[in-house]
């Protein structure tokens, strides 16, 4: 038996196909890009990197006092969509590491990272702004979450401590507001 065609019917399930692949192309991230976010900028060139941050100023977003023993003092800030990073970093003297660590309060003891992490992506803040290199990157390493939520408009601070030689450690403080 031969069944007659409806009129209409192919020319319908053709347009069905096309929307649906349209649709199918749009949510796979269609659009050129490779799933890998390339940075924050809204033009090549452009930056989001606060002009004129200082070690004080970003102290002070931190609610973190800086001891006075502190040498190589670093700061950078970069403002974000809806939250800014913040990054300081310096270095104490050995006596002066842990009466830092005290006053900031970590929520839990820092704990020791002997290997440093596999290579990850580029941070949002990264330490290489500073010229330095990322804690995690590094071995031996204390750190830790210093509050989360924090003071004031601060989202979240986190530690790390990494010894230089058994005269220094190099502190880095990373953030977001």
């Amino acid at each position: 038996m031969i069944r007659a065609r409806r009129p209409g019917r192919t020319p319908a399930l053709a347009v069905a196909t096309v929307l649906l692949g349209a649709l199918a192309a749009g949510c796979s991230g269609a659009s050129g890009g490779n799933g890998r976010e390339t940075g924050r900028s809204a033009a090549p060139g452009t930056s989001d990197w606060v002009e004129g941050a200082t070690a004080e100023s970003v102290a002070r977003t931190l609610h973190v006092e800086v001891p006075a023993t502190a040498t190589q003092t670093a700061a950078a800030h970069r403002r974000g969509f809806q939250d800014d990073g913040l990054i300081l970093s310096f270095v104490l003297p050995a006596e002066s590491v842990d009466p830092f660590l005290t006053q900031l309060k970590p929520e839990q003891p820092l704990r020791l990272r002997e290997q440093p992490f596999p290579a990850e992506a580029t941070p949002a803040t990264p330490f290489a702004r500073l010229g330095l290199p990322e804690p995690d990157s590094l071995p031996k390493v204390r750190e830790g979450q210093v509050c989360a939520p924090c003071k004031g408009d601060l989202n979240w601070l986190k530690i790390a401590v990494a010894q230089i030689d058994e005269r220094s450690s190099r502190v880095y403080l990373r953030a977001v507001d």
